[in-house]
């Protein structure tokens, strides 16, 4: 093996170093957009898979498949729903779950949790938020479609990071920081006009259980007790409870992530200091060939280091991938089938409700984000992140604009006639295809990034 000159080996130090304090500080918010990234490509072409089969000879089968009905007895409650209200009241759960953890993240350790830093996401999320649903609200007061108008505020965090993972260095990461930090402003802001907006009656034995179930996880992560299962088994029973009252069954992933700890047993120094140990322990059970003694070494390696996780880096680390690769994709193949018949596109583009969401989600959006921004550094509330400018800015607020999944949620919440339906759909769809591709021209435009050492 050839040998390292010492000069070279203190320079691999010093770099090892370096490396090791840009892991500890980025790689979890650059895992987290890759993954995000990656998941809006397959969004996208589940949606597109979508489309086709709706408007191919076999689109009956289509609509068939999502009016399956699907019935679970439990003697207590019985629940039959198509497989089309499956994906969207249980499956999506996992989503709001995730984006519930995120927050909580945010609000502890990330962009969220110091003031100045977290002023520019929160300026730029609400305006991001208040301007489309206001434009909306414009074309639509006292019309069939005024209840829609929190189909614009949504931006869809898969989409818009992964068209910035297809613009590569060209964008700076602090950009994609700042993305997803106001998307998370959104993502709560959704959540917040769910619960209070698109609740049609209240069960309140229902809600007073949820409320109870809520109090036992609060005293279970009072206790520090971090089995994820039994976090589990009390999230199914906050679901059912949440379903029944008459809120919207997603709002209990949400719910469920606010109560995961966000702590270890064990600190990473302990961790350090009882790994030591064990790895004498297996170095000597490997010398002196004893089988059993090493797989117990081993067993409580484990042990440890899982210990040294808290549980809500763990279920984000594990549940993430499903919630991206999986439910966002199976949510975009049941819910982005729209007919494309000259009637459809007709009444679609005579319709306030489209011309709306078009409006909220191509002028509201990066009109609201750019102005709210420009707001909280006039008034020195913040200041733009390094090696971001206000052409940065402006096309991420044209990207914001790409509304998807939430937005597609809100519009199933919003209407229960389909031709308004269809209508909003289209918007949607047509609204968050421009955003995206404007966005990406914008950004394209711009003088190509200097990668940074955090890069």
């Amino acid at each position: 093996m050839p040998q390292i000159p010492a000069r070279s080996r203190g320079s691999l130090k010093v770099r090892a170093g370096k490396s090791y304090v840009v892991r500890e500080l980025v790689l979890p918010v650059q895992a987290f957009i890759y993954t995000e990234g990656v998941s809006g490509i397959v969004l996208f072409a589940a949606s597109l898979v979508a489309l086709i089969w709706a408007n191919s000879p076999w689109s009956d089968s289509y609509f068939q498949l999502w009016e399956t009905y699907l019935s679970i007895d439990l003697g207590f409650i019985k629940i039959s729903e198509s497989l089309l209200h499956w994906i969207n009241d249980a499956l999506m759960v996992l989503f709001f779950f995730i984006v519930g953890l995120e927050v909580k993240r945010e609000l502890l350790h990330g962009e969220l949790n110091d003031r100045r830093r977290a002023m520019l996401p929160l300026m730029a999320g609400l305006g991001g938020m208040g301007v489309p649903a206001l434009l909306f609200f414009v074309f639509n007061i006292g019309g069939a479609g005024e209840a829609g108008w929190g189909i614009p505020m949504a931006t869809d965090i898969a989409f818009a990071l992964g068209i910035l993972t297809l613009l590569g260095k060209r964008v700076p990461l602090e950009l994609r920081i700042f993305l997803l930090a106001f998307a998370i402003v959104d993502d709560i802001g959704a959540i917040i006009v769910i619960a209070l907006f698109y609740t049609e009656s209240i069960s309140w034995t229902a809600l007073g259980a949820a409320v109870g179930i809520l109090g036992i996880l609060f005293g279970m992560n009072r206790a520090r007790i971090h089995k994820n299962g039994l976090y589990g088994l009390v999230g199914v029973l906050l679901w059912l409870a949440v379903f029944e009252s008459g809120l919207h069954p997603t709002i209990a992933g949400v719910m469920l992530a606010m109560f995961i700890p966000s702590t270890s047993y064990f600190s990473r120094r302990t961790y350090i200091q009882s790994m030591e140990i064990l790895l004498r322990q297996f170095r000597e059970a490997l010398d002196n060939q004893q089988e059993n003694r090493q797989q117990a070494v081993l067993g409580r390696i484990e042990e440890l280091s899982k210990d040294t996780e808290s549980p809500l880096e763990r279920l984000e680390r594990v549940i993430h991938p499903w919630a991206s690769y999986l439910v966002l994709p199976l949510f975009a193949l049941a819910n982005a089938g729209i007919v494309f018949t000259s009637d459809a596109l007709t009444s679609a583009f005579a319709s306030p409700i489209t011309w709306g969401i078009m409006a909220g989600l191509l002028i509201g959006k990066p009109i609201g984000i750019v102005s709210f921004s420009w707001m909280a550094i006039q008034f020195k509330l913040a200041s733009l992140p390094q090696g971001v400018r206000w052409g940065h800015i402006f096309g991420v607020g044209i990207i914001a604009g790409v509304g998807f999944t939430v937005s597609l949620f809100i519009s199933g919440l919003s209407f229960t006639d389909d031709a308004l339906v269809s209508q909003s759909k289209m918007g949607i769809l047509i609204g968050s295809l421009i955003a995206g591709v404007l966005g990406c021209l914008t950004l394209l435009s711009m003088r190509k990034h200097q990668p940074s050492a955090s890069d």
